[in-house]
């Protein structure tokens, strides 16, 4: 399965990315929103992994953008976040996210999180 993930803290993307893959997905990290964007709608992954705090293009707009396209819409996006505050998981639903994964990441969760959102032909 391949998953993007889009985060901008190296010391996140390089623990995932490097964990994720000993799992067996195949990671492809973008680190900033706009390179997420770009990344999704050329690269169609199975899911997204979504930091909502990032450069250039924040990821609320991002999982809206994709959210709202023909051939992204049906991407499965888990928002994670360092905003744990009543009302957060919320909000990023609303945005178009289909989780919500709070940080500090607990890795046996987002993967149970990711087993349960990925497609059955991935």
């Amino acid at each position: 399965m391949r998953l993007l993930l889009v985060e901008d803290h190296e010391e996140i993307w390089d623990f995932l990315s490097r964990r994720l893959s000993r799992r067996g997905y195949a990671v492809e990290v973008a680190t900033d929103g706009q390179a997420g964007l770009d990344r999704a709608t050329a690269g169609l992954p199975h899911l997204i992994l979504l930091d909502m705090n990032l450069p250039l293009v924040d990821g609320w707009t991002v999982a809206r953008t994709l959210k709202g396209a023909a051939a992204t819409a049906g991407i499965p996006i888990i928002a994670l976040t360092a905003h744990a505050m009543s009302g957060d998981r919320e909000k990023a639903l609303a945005a178009g996210c289909d989780d919500y994964h709070a940080k500090p990441i607990e890795f046996s969760r987002l993967l149970t999180q990711i087993e349960a959102l990925a497609p059955a032909s991935a």
